[in-house]
């Protein structure tokens, strides 16, 4: 992602209409906030793989991990052993991985349409992922499932990128309706295809996953998720100042020496590769991508320097309690994450709403 870097910007608001949020969070140094955030993180880790039926703490936790690493013998059982490393601790670190790409990837969102109400799922790639995965279901090859999901949401990319071209440009507005079209049809695909051919556990498992869903994964899902992260995400975060160079507008943008055009095209395209990667082994999660970057905002304020890093750190902490509420709320039985996130998301969304200074 290169273009002609402009001066360092200090814009008074990042996105219209959010720029209203008053930075609660000022007085902290953006620095300390990021070490409490890295911590709390590790933390809810340890905490959160210890969390469930088995009689499990935090210190058998590092130890077993510590044994990996050459570390004494933890004394734990095969049993134990087992719930650590095939069940919770990659299903945690995925959760983490999921809640800070979606914040990141909602965060750019935000700043490349120009739009507070943006989030990673904006260009139709969710409704892409679930016509993918809904067939992959209802065909009996679940073992694809993430494949197809990522295959539905780069077709959804391609189409909503497509129309917006044919309207007349990628602007922020056209790219919203586009994804506006390609969402409606995606959905109405999903639909139609449940209401053919799904029934019994096909229903079930298409139920369960399009409302979110981190049980099942494996280890080769959360290093994909991880690098994912790495590879698209970091260049992203060095784009921070591209990004408050938007904030100003196209015109503003291009004479500071920004290339409009070509930096939204591989800030959306490569946002909605890293959410189609994350899609397609978690579900669509609701609100993650919307509400944590205006979260952010109240921190660290909207310098996207300091809000990327720690959008994607207060994702990671949430998506991992929500996450663990999930599956352990009503145990035996497990909710779909995706409610627990909307159950969380929506009223704090209102509390952010309410805080704005006035006006619309």
């Amino acid at each position: 992602m290169t273009a002609t870097r402009p001066p360092r910007l200090r814009p008074a608001v990042t996105v219209r209409g959010a720029g209203d949020l008053p930075p609660a969070g000022g007085s902290l140094r953006p620095i300390a906030i990021g070490v409490l955030l890295v911590v709390a993180l590790a933390l809810s880790i340890g905490v959160a793989v210890t969390m469930g039926p088995a009689d499990l703490t935090v210190g058998d936790v590092v130890a077993s991990v510590l044994s990996r690493w050459g570390g004494a013998d933890p004394g734990l059982t095969p049993i134990e052993e087992g719930i650590i490393w095939s069940l919770r601790l990659p299903r945690v670190l995925a959760a983490a991985a999921v809640g800070a790409g979606l914040a990141l990837c909602g965060a750019v969102m935000q700043a490349t349409t120009r739009n507070p109400l943006a989030d990673p799922y904006l260009l139709g790639l969710s409704s892409g992922a679930s016509v993918g995965a809904v067939v992959a279901l209802l065909i009996g090859t679940q073992a694809l499932l993430p494949a197809a999901a990522f295959i539905g949401a780069m077709a959804a990319l391609l189409a909503t990128l497509g129309l917006a071209h044919l309207a007349g440009g990628l602007t922020p507005a056209r790219t919203i309706l586009a994804g506006v079209a390609v969402s409606s049809l995606g959905g109405a695909l999903t639909s139609l295809l449940i209401f053919w051919h799904a029934q019994g556990d096909s229903y079930r498992d298409i139920l369960s996953w399009l409302m979110g869903s981190l049980s099942g994964v494996q280890w080769n899902q959360t290093a994909l998720a991880a690098a994912a992260l790495v590879v698209v995400g970091v260049p992203i975060a060095a784009s921070a100042r591209l990004l408050d160079a938007f904030a100003f507008g196209d015109a503003a943008a291009a004479a500071l020496g920004v290339r409009v055009t070509a930096v939204r095209w591989l800030m959306l395209s490569g946002t909605a590769v890293l959410t189609g990667v994350l899609v397609s082994m978690s579900g669509a999660i609701g609100f993650i991508g919307l509400v944590i970057p205006h979260a952010a905002r109240l921190l660290v304020g909207p310098g996207y320097r300091t809000l990327l890093p720690v959008s994607a750190l207060t994702g990671a902490v949430l998506l991992i309690w929500a996450d663990t509420a999930a599956r352990t709320a009503f145990d035996p039985r497990e909710l779909p994450v995706g409610i627990v996130t909307a159950v969380i998301g929506a009223p704090v969304f209102a509390l952010l709403l309410a805080r704005r200074k006035g006006g619309s």
